[in-house]
């Protein structure tokens, strides 16, 4: 009866796991967009998985000194991860994945005329290779770890009113791909018998040395002049990831998540401009569902996420502040093959930017995600 009943447990938390790995692009803290998820290596087995989510943001905001509206600011994305996870011992498992664990789309060029920044655009691109291990001291304490070899870029170019001329490319960076390695290290405790798993992940941060060429408008010349090559750092920030999980009664399992994001240690301040991107607080953000067995071969889940909006204002390029969320997933089992899907809504909280105290209200984000897993 033990095995019959772990046996269901497990087919709704993987379910529950894929749910919130797939749609976890729809972030609000931050730049944030994976969540680091290292689900893979809780997962029975040696496996190969592919995952794909495409994210839609509907962003836009007033500016309140004439009315202006921002028009669509958040561009859609996609999201891609693949990972590799092996037994070499019964005790030891190893796991190889990529995520792409922060970006940033954003774009003004359909904002009215008499907003301030019309035109204007950014874009943060980030990839990341993970290698992990996992080591069962027994069958419930366990410990984790590895490293984390990330990558980053970004371009901006910041458009402004002249009086007498109109819009103007005010400030433009166009950065290298720079390549910096941290690490991950965590704990979990288990008792397989009813499903229960609570682990906790530190994320180190990782610094990144940027070499950029920058441009601003000089109004001598009416036009923009190149600034030369510069070199500033910034860093991904360290987090913590706290995951929970127990069966509450046949075939069904609660789960609980936490992720804490170092956000106010962050910034992107080149050598030639004030700070681009900022934050006065850290963000926490919370999970909480119920993954079902439904049969053999199909298992669900439905989970709510929030994330606490701050008190101060946001960057006008991600114009966002916190967020509450509802998600639905499945996940259908052939043999050796599993397919999982999820859709998450989020109601992204209002925000006021800084600057310009222009207004962003009743935003919203869809997110959809595939994965498709093979045992071997």
């Amino acid at each position: 009866m033990t095995h019959i009943y772990t046996k269901g447990l497990r087919s709704a938390a993987l379910c529950a796991t894929a749910l919130v790995t797939l749609t976890a692009g729809a972030q609000a803290g931050g730049i944030d967009r994976s969540g680091q998820s290292n689900a893979i290596l809780f997962e029975d087995g040696n496996l190969v998985e592919f995952s794909i989510g495409s994210v839609s943001p509907d962003v836009s905001g007033t500016y309140p000194a004439n009315g202006a509206n921002s028009g669509q600011v958040g561009e859609s994305y996609l999201q891609l991860g693949f990972g590799v996870k092996q037994d070499l011992t019964d005790k030891l498992s190893i796991a190889l994945y990529y995520d792409q664990p922060y970006g940033a789309d954003v774009s003004y060029e359909d904002a009215d005329l008499g907003y301030p920044i019309m035109g204007t655009t950014a874009e943060l691109n980030s990839e990341a290779a993970n290698l992990m291990l996992r080591y069962k001291f027994t069958d419930r304490i366990a410990m984790h770890g590895g490293l984390r070899y990330e990558s980053i870029e970004g371009t901006v170019g910041i458009n402004s009113f002249v009086p007498g001329v109109g819009y103007v490319d005010a400030y433009t960076l166009d950065t290298n791909r720079d390549y910096g390695t941290g690490y991950s290290i965590g704990a979990s405790y288990e008792i397989p018998e009813i499903a229960l798993r609570a682990s906790i992940t530190y994320n180190s941060k990782i610094e990144h040395t940027l070499e950029a060429e920058e441009t601003a408008y000089v109004a001598l010349f009416g036009a923009n002049v190149p600034l030369g090559s510069s070199e500033f750092t910034s860093h991904s920030p360290q987090s913590v990831n706290i995951d929970f999980q127990t069966g509450i009664m046949a075939d069904t399992l609660l789960m609980a998540s936490a992720r804490w994001v170092n956000w106010s240690d962050f910034e992107i301040s080149p050598a030639n401009y004030d700070e681009l991107v900022s934050y006065d607080e850290d963000t926490w953000s919370y999970t909480l569902g119920v993954g079902r067995k439904f049969s053999d071969s199909f298992a669900g889940s439905f989970s709510i996420g929030y994330e606490k909006s701050g008190n101060g204002t946001v960057s006008n390029l991600g114009p966002t502040d916190g967020y509450w969320s509802a998600q639905i997933g499945g996940q259908y089992t052939m043999d050796k093959v599993k397919i999982s899907g999820g859709l998450r809504y989020v109601m992204i909280g209002d925000a006021t930017t800084n600057d310009f105290n222009a207004e962003f209200e009743d935003n919203h984000a869809i997110a959809l995600g595939l994965k498709v897993a093979y045992a071997f």
